[in-house]
């Protein structure tokens, strides 16, 4: 039997204030402790001074994550540098929330299925019983909570409990039709994607596809963000649009529009849980997939 040792894969990822020297003693450092970059990308963003970088490496002389976190420390200090170390291979605990519209859920579900979305799902939260017997068949926890205008602060606390003791790290409003309150957005700062619609010119309330197409919209697309307190106005993480003619109906532009809400969340959860998305103010600063492709993130 070979006494080799299998690498290990990892991420870290840095933000701090730009100047020089960040990227070589970074490099220096994992070069010292017997590890290999695969893939790196960085952003300097001239307008606020930040620097942006995540570094995908191997560890290959068996040096774990603690050891990597604890002698960090010296690297950081000098740069002020926010970091962490994440481990390739492991599944982001994550919790789904769903009202009546389940595309996104579907969606969801297959791409977790064949193993092109590597998430661990922890539970489904919804306010209604729509679907329910299709996550109990994926043998996923159900919980129906519902929401009213008089439970509404115990409810969002019943939630909170359940991400808190099932360790849920991402919770994905997979069109979960409830606005969230302030409390919760900012207890999970950072960890709530949202997708929604958008149009140009925006249309908003009720049958949003219906007044798309009364106005003649040629373009209809979606917006995945982090959910904050303004409602519909967080960080943008991903956003896609798809062109529509004048020989389409209204029932075309939803069944369009879902399929582009689908593929946008999607991307969007693929980018936070590869750890690919920076907040950067009331922006984001999100790095392509490495060279390999979707799937070799996949694969950790």
């Amino acid at each position: 039997m070979s006494d080799a040792i299998s690498p290990s894969r990892f991420v870290l990822i840095v933000s701090c204030r730009s100047t020089r020297g960040i990227v070589a003693a970074i490099s220096s450092y994992l070069a010292a402790k017997g590890c290999n970059i695969v893939d790196s990308a960085q952003f300097d963003d001239l307008d606020t001074g930040r620097f942006f970088m995540r570094v995908g490496f191997r560890s290959e002389e068996g040096v774990g994550r603690a050891e990597l976190e604890d002698g960090f420390a010296e690297v950081a200090a000098p740069f002020a540098m926010t970091y962490a170390f994440h481990d390739g291979a492991a599944r982001m605990k994550t919790m789904l929330m769903v009202s009546r519209f389940g595309h996104c859920l579907n969606d969801i579900l297959y791409r977790w299925r064949i193993g092109a979305l590597p998430i661990d799902i922890v539970s489904v939260v919804s306010n209604h019983l729509d679907y329910q017997k299709l996550v109990v068949n994926h043998d996923i926890p159900f919980h129906h909570i519902p929401v009213t205008k008089e439970n509404k602060t115990e409810a969002e606390a019943r939630i909170l409990a359940l991400a808190e003791t099932s360790g849920t790290e991402l919770i994905v409003l997979a069109r979960y039709m409830q606005v969230l309150s302030d409390t919760m957005c900012q207890r999970m700062s950072g960890r709530i994607i949202n997708i929604h619609h958008s149009f140009l010119p925006s249309f908003k309330g009720a049958n949003p596809y219906k007044q798309a197409y009364a106005r003649g919209v040629k373009l209809i697309g979606a917006t995945a963000h982090y959910v904050t307190a303004d409602l519909d106005e967080g960080p943008i993480i991903e956003q896609d649009v798809a062109r529509i003619t004048h020989a389409q109906s209204a029932a075309d532009y939803v069944s369009i529009g879902r399929d582009v809400e689908a593929q946008v969340l999607s991307r969007a959860i693929h980018a936070h849980i590869h750890h690919r998305v920076f907040l950067n103010g009331d922006r984001t600063v999100v790095f392509p997939a490495s060279p390999g492709g979707y799937a070799s993130e996949r694969m950790g």
